[in-house]
């Protein structure tokens, strides 16, 4: 997610924290940091200058208020002001008297219908019955793909592959969901000869669904130009939220951002993987807590939360008092890949972001499988206390496992680090990190 962005952002934050003190060189120094990491991801030169600018002017003359210290009152106007170039934190709008119609706008290539299918999840996933309307009639295959990746999360589309025009099919959709869904998403075509034809057909569209809420789904590649296009758009169908896709594949991603947070239209998803399950609700808060490497408190109690149900209570006192076994990890190892990305997790975490490089990550997933051979070729003792495994213990479990020694001293390594992580993230480190994200 923006790693080049991240990166430099991160280093201008730590020059800060390492400083002997906060004095005028130490805050132009980070202003010009802040610039240049900026400007590398295709933010707009104004709005750059405009925000570093009100970076300076507080850090000089801001007091830092009681039990705060100078470098970490910079630090928090830093990540106030990052926050504030992206916007404000938008939730999807839901119409309490019927279906909710969510109509997704944007050209070819967008990441359109594959975002359709990951809101259609990601909403089923908290309980709404959704159904899914494919109008997209120009590209071969779109309705295959878009039932295909419905599939996953049981989402039935309706669909007309015979010719009819796309307004056609959004009427025939309607009609047959009828009352039967709390939320239809309609999934469009992005392709024209001309603009003012595709433009033309997202009218008759709009005028047939009459959505709640119109999405615009912009790549996260094209940086400020998302500016133009959502002007574009909003001209012709009012844009009631943006969704930016592929922040993973691009510099341009903060462009992009701050891009849609300019149109005035609400940035209300994000999305940077291919996966179903890589879709998010946007904050601006979380997102800039991350990219500082300040960590997402939210983040990592939504995913507890979510595997709350998963888990019964003694495993749960074990682990969170620092003392789980290597049962209980293969376990939330498992539950966690079940709910998302492992990568996306310990990136939430304090201290922890930035510090797994996407080929380690990639590793511990596809490990998982043989991890779960070593964990149960174990004794109930050894996997108690792994700390009795020696040299002749590994070699056997290895043998019982089809694996190598190497594997099980892997696994070991894994299991230690994130039993590390979880002491280091309790007490009053959390509580401080928490008061500084204005959580607690």
């Amino acid at each position: 997610m923006l790693d080049s962005l991240r990166g430099s952002l991160r280093d201008a934050v730590g020059r800060i924290v390492k400083s002997q003190g906060v004095d005028a060189d130490l805050i132009k120094a980070l202003k010009k940091d802040v610039q240049r990491a900026l400007l590398l991801s295709d933010v707009d030169a104004t709005l750059t200058v405009e925000i570093t600018g009100r970076l300076e002017k507080r850090a000089l003359e801001e007091t830092p208020p009681p039990g705060l210290s100078r470098k970490n009152h910079v630090v928090t106007i830093l990540y106030e002001e990052l926050s504030s170039l992206l916007g404000e934190e938008h939730a999807l709008p839901l119409n309490p008297d019927g279906a909710t119609k969510i109509l997704l706008l944007g050209i070819q290539g967008s990441g359109k219908t594959t975002t359709c299918a990951k809101l259609a999840k990601l909403l089923a996933g908290q309980g709404r019955q959704v159904g899914v309307i494919g109008a997209d009639n120009y590209r071969p295959g779109a309705l295959v793909q878009l039932r295909t990746m419905c599939e996953k999360s049981k989402t039935e589309v309706y669909g007309n592959d015979s010719g009819a025009q796309s307004d056609d099919i959004v009427r025939e959709g309607l009609e047959h969901f009828g009352a039967s869904r709390d939320i239809i998403i309609i999934d469009t075509a992005g392709r024209h000869k001309e603009e003012g034809d595709l433009l033309e057909e997202m009218r008759r569209i709009s005028r047939v669904a009459r959505p709640d809420v119109s999405l615009l789904v912009v790549d996260g590649t094209i940086g400020q130009q998302c500016h133009r296009q959502a002007a574009a758009f909003h001209s012709t169908v009012p844009v009631g939220g943006i969704v930016v896709t592929k922040l993973d594949s691009s510099g341009k991603g903060g462009g992009a951002l701050a891009a849609a947070a300019a149109t005035g239209a609400r940035i209300m998803f994000v999305s940077s993987g291919e996966r179903v399950d890589d879709l998010a609700p946007f904050s601006p808060t979380r997102f800039v807590g991350r990219m500082l490497g300040m960590g997402d408190i939210r983040a990592v109690l939504d995913l507890a939360k979510k595997l709350e149900g998963q888990m019964d209570d003694d495993r749960a006192k074990r682990i969170y008092r620092g003392k789980m076994t290597l049962m209980d990890f293969l376990n939330e190892l498992v539950n966690v890949q079940s709910a998302g990305s492992m990568k996306d997790l310990l990136e939430s975490m304090p201290g922890m972001a930035g510090k797994m490089s996407d080929q380690n990550m990639a590793r511990a997933e596809e490990n998982i499988e043989k991890w779960r051979y070593i964990v149960q070729s174990m004794t109930e003792e050894e996997q108690s206390r792994p700390d009795i495994l020696n040299r002749s213990r590994i070699m056997r479990i290895a043998r019982g496992a089809g694996c190598t020694a190497r594997d099980v001293k892997t696994l070991l390594k894994q299991f230690e680090h994130t039993r590390n992580i979880i002491k280091s993230n309790k007490g009053r480190k959390m509580q401080g990190l928490m008061r500084r994200m204005g959580m607690g």
